[in-house]
């Protein structure tokens, strides 16, 4: 799955700092698998959900009743996009810093002093820069369908292409593939593109740390995304990003909308690198396992209800593209 800001895949624990609406938000993701060790509730009893019972007909009475009912989430009735409950939230065991609305950990880190109040600026990752001519800024998780995005850019042939990778400021971890930064650097150093990085702190909002690392590039042409077919998350992006493309003569830009998964294996098979599986959620649990990796047979023996590509979060992946020596 491509990076995405923290508001709607429930499957990448990434949340829409100050509001924390996951943009990313798909499906429920319960307990999270990293390698071999999994990341569910933490042991004993679950803590009691500390929600005050609300006023009627807002999103504090919609939490209340889906933590009660061990939901992992809810849909914010402003907006329609999927929040993560405080019972979800626990079920990661962690705080993923991304500044959910209902982190159960914050009062944690308060009491411990933790979070401190120095914020990591955006900064580059790896020693190329763009030049000042207009280029595509291309989201980047580390996964298949970012690299797959990153394909269909180099076959417009439009313009040179930078990227953008948010991840954890304290764990250096890209929350949703649960994969260390320093993959990715190391996969754009072998791409040979510049790369953006931006750390995510809690209570800073996450619209407003992407701002401030496209203000690092000197020109933008597209703001890019790798989604596939996800209408939600799609005009969550739209509603988020338009304003900051538009203010830099910039569009947003979809490469593989709607693309079938059939043409998307095939392009990932001709491009020669393997693709392994970072992390799988309980839907996806024993059809596929951290390590192994995702090809055409993994894709076709998946159960059914979960998705070919993982695209509600199912399973994340990462692009090994630094074994194909001739990889543009």
């Amino acid at each position: 799955m491509p990076m995405i800001a923290p508001a709607a895949r429930i499957g990448q624990w990434t949340a829409v700092p100050g509001s924390s609406i996951f943009p990313g938000l798909k499906q429920r993701i319960p307990a999270l698998t990293r390698g071999s060790r999994s990341r569910p509730c933490p042991p004993g009893p679950i803590p009691p959900i500390t929600t005050v019972r609300p006023r009627p007909a807002d999103w504090r009475r919609l939490h209340y009743e889906a933590s009660r009912n061990r939901e992992t989430f809810y849909h914010d009735p402003a907006t329609g996009l999927a929040v993560f409950t405080e019972f979800g939230l626990r079920q990661r065991g962690s705080c993923c810093r991304s500044g959910c609305r209902h982190c159960p950990w914050e009062a944690d880190r308060a009491d411990t002093g933790e979070g401190a109040p120095t914020v990591e600026p955006p900064h580059w990752l790896t020693p190329l820069r763009p030049e000042p001519q207009p280029v595509d800024v291309l989201f980047w998780s580390g996964g298949k369908d970012s690299f797959l995005a990153y394909r269909a850019l180099l076959r417009e042939e439009a313009r040179p292409v930078v990227l953008l990778t948010t991840f954890d400021a304290a764990s250096r971890m890209i929350a949703h593939q649960e994969l260390r930064v320093e993959l990715v650097i190391r996969q754009a150093e072998h791409l040979r593109v510049p790369l953006l990085g931006v750390p995510l702190h809690p209570g800073v909002a996450y619209e407003t740390r992407i701002a401030d690392a496209v203000a690092l590039i000197p020109a933008v042409a597209r703001v890019v995304f790798g989604d596939l077919h996800l209408e939600h998350i799609r005009e969550w992006r739209a509603g988020a990003f338009r304003e900051l493309a538009a203010s830099r003569g910039a569009t947003l830009h979809f490469p593989i909308w709607q693309v079938a998964y059939e043409v998307l294996m095939t392009d990932l098979e001709a491009s020669g690198i393997v693709c392994e599986v970072s992390a799988v959620t309980d839907a996806a649990r024993g059809a596929l396992v951290p390590g192994q990796r995702f090809n055409r047979d993994a894709m076709m023996r998946l159960p059914d209800g979960v998705d070919r590509f993982g695209e509600n979060g199912e399973f994340h992946t990462l692009a090994k593209v630094w074994e194909v020596v001739n990889l543009p």
